[in-house]
């Protein structure tokens, strides 16, 4: 194995338990400060390494400012609606739920790139992907015991997990054609978010986390840096030395991260129907993420470089 593939192989990794864990810095987060704050810091904080990423690879470019509205709606789908949607969940529902909520987020960019954004066909396989997956997401919700689990809590998670799905669709069809690196891209939609998200959060009490030092280091460098900013360049590294398809099955491992957490560090119950649930979504993300032949052919002709790595938002 090469230097280049044993360290997309650790990036690989690392990005899965790094975005597992983000749902325990969230909950850490929620007892006391506002979701909206808790995406604020998140995202000031990881806009940082993304930068300084951009900034070392030479990414920026002044004639980029001409597509300013592509990543302007980039910073709502990517960053702001989809981490505030996500901290407003995990604050309502237990780490564990929260985070294989998260597996259905290849389902929605499936629904996106067929339905909204028509750059992909619709199969008997996607389609089958898309109703097992809506199982799954049925069986977390247990209608049957609706006492128990918060249902604006799941709803919030999957406005979350539809935001970033649309996100892929919409970077496949306006952004990856113009050519944009995609550490300069995913730099400008999160300063863009810094900036909105500082307009209209309301700051009051925002100081209130630094009274838990765990968690304001779980949002600030946890969530922050390595859940948002530090991701992107395991991300980075990973498609470059493994592909985008192989990059993108990291979002299988979060699911499970979470509800290992959830169960072994917070105490968090497990449930049968929990298991199932998890493993129909994972599946249903298993197949939509499935190349057809012609898309295999053409990735083994095409090594990716970073100039053609598409923009993965974080986490």
């Amino acid at each position: 194995m090469t230097a280049r593939r044993r360290a997309a192989v650790a990036a690989y990794i690392a990005l899965g338990m790094i975005w597992g864990f983000s749902f325990l810095f969230m909950h850490m987060a929620a007892p006391f400060i506002s979701p909206a704050q808790t995406t604020l810091l998140r995202v000031a904080f990881g806009a940082v390494p993304v930068l300084v990423f951009a900034l070392v690879t030479r990414s920026l470019a002044w004639r980029h400012l001409r597509h300013f509205h592509h990543f302007a709606v980039q910073a709502v789908l990517a960053a702001g609606l989809y981490y505030y949607a996500y901290a407003a969940g995990t604050a309502r529902l237990d780490s564990g739920i929260a985070g294989a909520l998260s597996g259905s987020i290849p389902l929605f960019a499936t629904a996106a790139a067929v339905l909204v954004f028509r750059t992909e066909p619709l199969t008997t396989r996607k389609a089958t992907a898309v109703v097992a997956g809506a199982v799954g997401v049925a069986a977390l919700a247990r209608p049957w015991a609706a006492d128990e689990v918060d249902m604006a809590g799941l709803m919030w998670m999957l406005l979350g997990s539809a935001s970033l799905g649309a996100s892929f669709g919409y970077t496949r069809r306006f952004i990856s054609p113009l050519g944009v690196p995609a550490a300069a891209a995913v730099s400008y939609q999160m300063l863009l978010a810094v900036l909105g998200l500082t307009m209209v959060t309301d700051l009051s009490g925002i100081t209130a986390v630094a009274h838990d030092p765990a968690a304001l280091l779980g949002v600030t460098l946890g969530l922050g840096v390595g859940g948002t900013g530090f991701a992107f360049v395991c991300y980075y590294v990973a498609v470059a030395g493994l592909g985008a398809l192989t990059a993108s099955t990291a979002t299988y491992i979060p699911p499970v991260v979470a509800i290992i957490i959830g169960v072994g560090l917070l105490g968090e119950p497990l449930h049968a129907v929990t298991i199932v649930a998890v493993a129909l979504i994972l599946c249903a993300a298993v197949l939509t993420q499935k190349p057809s032949p012609s898309i295999t052919r053409q990735e083994r002709r095409e090594k990716p470089t970073p100039e053609t790595v598409t923009a993965r938002p974080q986490e």
